[in-house]
C-alpha cells in the first residue's frame, strides 16, 4: 500500500503558483528531490519537476529565470489513493511516463511517492518473499 511507503519519508516540499523558478530549483536541490507539488490552499493545482524545468530551459533559454510554478507545471496532476498497491502505482508511472505521484485519502493530500521509493518497496517485497520461501523449504 502506498501509504505505509510514506512513513519516515522526508515532509513533504510544496509551493505555491507564483513562486519563481529560480526558487523552486533551490529547493530542488536543498531538499535533494526530484519535484515538488504546486498547492492552491489545500487543492494540488500542479507539479513542477526537474524534467519540466529542463523542458522549459530547452525551450525559453534564460527566459526560464523569469518564470513561475504556474507556468511550468504539470496539469493536472494524476494522484493515487493510500490504499493503492505498488504494482498499480507502478504501472501508472510507468505508462504515463512520469516519476512522481501524490497520495491522498479521501481529498486529504498525504504525500508524494516516487519511482525510486516503488522500486525500493517492491525489491524489499521482493527479498522478504524469498527469504520466507527459503525458510518454509528448510523447514
Amino acid at each position: 500500500m502506498l501509504g505505509s511507503i510514506l512513513v519516515g519519508k522526508k515532509p513533504l516540499v510544496t509551493v505555491g503558483r507564483n513562486s519563481p523558478i529560480t526558487h523552486i530549483v533551490a529547493l530542488l536541490h536543498e531538499h535533494r528531490i526530484g519535484a515538488v507539488l504546486v498547492m492552491d490552499g489545500d487543492v494540488i493545482a500542479g507539479l513542477v519537476s526537474e524534467r519540466d524545468i529542463c523542458r522549459c530551459m530547452h525551450l525559453h533559454g534564460k527566459g526560464v529565470h523569469d518564470a513561475t510554478a504556474a507556468d511550468l507545471m504539470t496539469a493536472p496532476v494524476i494522484t493515487a489513493d493510500a490504499r493503492m498497491n505498488v504494482c498499480d502505482a507502478m504501472a501508472i508511472m510507468t505508462d504515463r511516463r512520469f516519476r512522481h505521484l501524490p497520495v491522498l485519502v479521501g481529498d486529504r493530500l498525504l504525500g508524494l511517492v516516487s519511482i525510486g521509493d516503488l522500486v525500493k518497496r517492491r525489491i524489499e517485497d521482493v527479498e522478504a518473499e524469498a527469504e520466507s520461501l527459503k525458510h518454509y523449504i528448510a523447514s
